[in-house]
C-alpha cells in the first residue's frame, strides 16, 4: 500500500509571471516517453510483478523504494506546469474572450480540457501510453532498461532546461537532474552486483556534470546526489543498503541510505479561474457547502 504526504519535494519558486509555452515543453518531462509518468509506471509494475523477491530482496527493495519517490516526481512536475500557466488568461465577460491568448499557445488543449493545468501527455499533446511500461520479468533486463530510461530522462531534462529560463521550471529541473542522476547510479550499481559488469564507468550520460546547471549545483552540494531514501518508516526497504554502498564514483562522496522521506514543502494553492469555471464554486455556494460540512459535527 502507499501512504501520501501533502507536501512537495522542494520549495518551488512562486513568481508573478508564467510561461504557457514553457509549460508545454515541461509536459515532456511529465508524460513523454522518458517522463516521470514513465519512470513511475515502469518501476511500479516491475515491483508489483517481481519474481523471487524474498531471495532477491535488495533488488526488489531498490525498485520498490524508487517507485515511491517517482510518485513525488510526478507531483512535482505537475505543480511546476500549473505554476507556469499562471496569468495566461483574464477574468471577464465571456463575450470579451478572456481565453483569447490560448489560441497562440503551443498547447491549447490544456486551456480547453484541463483549465490551464497539467496533462497526462507529452510536449506535443500526445497522451501518455501504457506501452511505455517495460516489465519483462527478467531481473537483469529490467535493471538495464531502467538504467537506459533514467539516462534518457536525464537527457530530456537537460534539453528542456536549455529551452526556458523560467525560475520555477529551472528549479524543478535542477532538483530532478540530481535525483535522476542518483537513480542512474543506483541501477548501475544493481547491474554490477547482479552481473559483475561495472556500468558506472559509463557515467555520466550525457557526459556533463550536474554542477554545470545553476539550479542543480546546490542540490549536489546538499548531498542529494549521494542519498537514497526508503520512503518507509518501518524498515521494509532497508536492504537497499546492500546495493547502495561505497562511494559515489563521480564525486567520491559516501553513499547513504536514509529511512523515511525528506522534508516536504507546501503545495501551491491554485487560485480560482472564473473564466475557466474552475472550481466553479461561487460565494453563495461556498457558504452553503460550509454549512453542510459543519452540520451535526
Amino acid at each position: 500500500m502507499f501512504q501520501r504526504v501533502d507536501k512537495l519535494l522542494i520549495d518551488l519558486p512562486r513568481v508573478e509571471y508564467g510561461d504557457a509555452n514553457a509549460a508545454s515543453a515541461v509536459q515532456e518531462l511529465l508524460g513523454g516517453k522518458f517522463g516521470e509518468m514513465s519512470t513511475l509506471n515502469n518501476y511500479m509494475y516491475q515491483s508489483f510483478n517481481f519474481r523471487g523477491r524474498k531471495k532477491l530482496k535488495p533488488f526488489y527493495d531498490l525498485v520498490a523504494s524508487i517507485t515511491a519517490e517517482e510518485f513525488g516526481h510526478v507531483e512535482l512536475v505537475s505543480n511546476t506546469i500549473n505554476l507556469l500557466n499562471k496569468n495566461s488568461s483574464f477574468t471577464g465577460d465571456p463575450n470579451s474572450s478572456p481565453l483569447q491568448d490560448a489560441i497562440d499557445k503551443r498547447n491549447t488543449y490544456a486551456f480547453i480540457a484541463n483549465a490551464q493545468t497539467s496533462l497526462a501527455g507529452d510536449s506535443m499533446g500526445n497522451p501518455w501510453r501504457g506501452d511505455y511500461v517495460f516489465s519483462s520479468g527478467n531481473l537483469v533486463l529490467d535493471l538495464l532498461h531502467n538504467f537506459f530510461l533514467e539516462c534518457g530522462a536525464r537527457t530530456h531534462k537537460m534539453r528542456v532546461y536549455e529551452m526556458t529560463d523560467h525560475p520555477t521550471a529551472r528549479e524543478m529541473i535542477g532538483y530532478l537532474l540530481v535525483r535522476g542522476g542518483t537513480h542512474v547510479l543506483a541501477y548501475a550499481k544493481a547491474i554490477e552486483i547482479a552481473t559483475g559488469v561495472d556500468v558506472t564507468k559509463m557515467l555520466p550520460i550525457p557526459n556533463l556534470d550536474n554542477r554545470v546547471f545553476d539550479t542543480a549545483r546546490k542540490y549536489e552540494e546538499q548531498g542529494y546526489g549521494n542519498v537514497l531514501f526508503t520512503w518507509n518508516n518501518v524498515g521494509d526497504y532497508k536492504d537497499i543498503n546492500q546495493i547502495w554502498k561505497g562511494n559515489n564514483p563521480m564525486s567520491g562522496e559516501k553513499l547513504v541510505v536514509k529511512e523515511g522521506s525528506p522534508k516536504g514543502y507546501d503545495i501551491p494553492d491554485l487560485r480560482s479561474l472564473p473564466e475557466e469555471f474552475a472550481p466553479g464554486i461561487g460565494p453563495d455556494e461556498y457558504e452553503a457547502i460550509a454549512k453542510r460540512l459543519m452540520a451535526n459535527m
